[in-house]
C-alpha cells in the first residue's frame, strides 16, 4: 500500500507541535460533532471517533474539553463540512477536507492553495472515485499473525493485516472501525498508534525526486490552511 501509517502520523504530529496546529484542528472538529450529536461519546459515535484520533495525537484533555464544554453552552457558531477534489503534478490526485464558517472564504483559499503550488481544483468526484474509505488501526505488541486471530476470535473482517517497523496496522472498513478497535480493547490492547478513518488511494505513484518537493509544497500550503482538517492523495512519499 506504500503508506507507513505510523510515520506519517509522526511527521504531521512533529510538523505542527511549535504551532499547535493540529490542537486548534482537533478542537474545531470534536466541537463540531459533539454540537450536532450528544456531547457526550457513549451516545455520540461520531464524537467517540473524533476523540480515539485526537488521543494518537496525545491532544492534551484540557483542549478536548474546552471544546466539548463550548459545545454545551449552546453557542450559534456553525460549520460546514466541505470536500475539495484537485490534481497535483504528474497525475497526482488530492482530496481535501474542511471545516469551516465561510464558505466563499474557504473555497478561494484552497483553490489559490492549488493554483500558487502547480496544481488545479477539480469538480466533485473527478478524484474521489480513486480512492476508498478505510478505517486505518495501529497497534503495538502483537504480530500479524497474532492480530488475524484476534480479529476472527472477535468475528471481526480486515481488508489487509501489514507489519510496519514494530507496529501492526490493521484496514478494515469504515463501519468496523470500532469493532477492530473493540477486539483490540478485549485482548488487553490499551493504545493504538493510529486510529483513523482515511480516503485511501486505489493506485499510489511515486513522483520524480524534483517534482516529489513540489508536490509536498502543494501539500504543506493546503494544509497550512486554518479551515483545512485533513488531505488525502494518491502519492508514495517514501515515509
Amino acid at each position: 500500500m506504500g503508506r507507513k501509517w505510523n510515520n506519517i502520523k509522526e511527521k504531521k504530529a512533529s510538523k505542527d507541535a511549535n504551532t499547535s496546529r493540529i490542537y486548534s484542528k482537533f478542537a474545531k472538529e470534536i466541537y463540531v460533532v459533539a454540537k450536532q450529536g450528544e456531547p457526550d461519546p457513549e451516545s455520540n459515535q461520531a464524537l467517540k471517533f473524533v476523540l480515539e484520533r485526537a488521543k494518537t495525537y496525545n491532544v492534551p484533555r484540557n483542549i478536548i474539553d474546552r471544546a466539548i464544554e463550548k459545545a454545551k453552552g449552546g453557542t450559534e457558531e456553525n460549520f460546514d463540512n466541505l470536500r475539495y477534489e484537485g490534481f497535483g503534478p504528474n497525475g497526482s490526485m488530492i482530496i481535501v477536507d474542511a471545516l469551516t464558517n465561510n464558505v466563499n472564504r474557504t473555497a478561494s483559499e484552497v483553490r489559490a492553495a492549488f493554483g500558487k503550488n502547480g496544481g488545479n481544483m477539480g469538480v466533485s468526484g473527478s478524484v474521489a472515485y480513486m480512492f476508498d474509505s478505510t478505517a486505518v488501526i495501529g497497534i503495538e505488541g502483537k504480530s500479524a499473525e497474532e492480530a488475524l486471530e484476534i480479529l476472527m476470535e472477535a468475528d471481526v473482517d480486515a481488508r489487509d493485516i501489514l507489519e510496519e517497523d514494530d507496529a501492526v496496522i490493521i484496514y478494515a472498513e469504515p463501519d468496523q472501525f470500532h469493532a477492530v478497535q473493540e477486539a483490540f480493547r478485549n485482548a488487553g490492547v490499551t493504545d493504538f498508534t493510529v486510529a483513523e478513518l482515511t480516503m485511501l488511494a486505489q493506485n499510489d505513484i511515486s513522483l520524480p525526486e524534483d517534482v516529489q518537493e513540489d508536490f509536498e509544497k502543494l501539500i504543506d500550503a493546503i494544509e497550512d490552511l486554518e479551515d483545512v482538517q485533513q488531505v488525502f492523495h494518491n502519492v508514495d512519499l517514501g515515509e
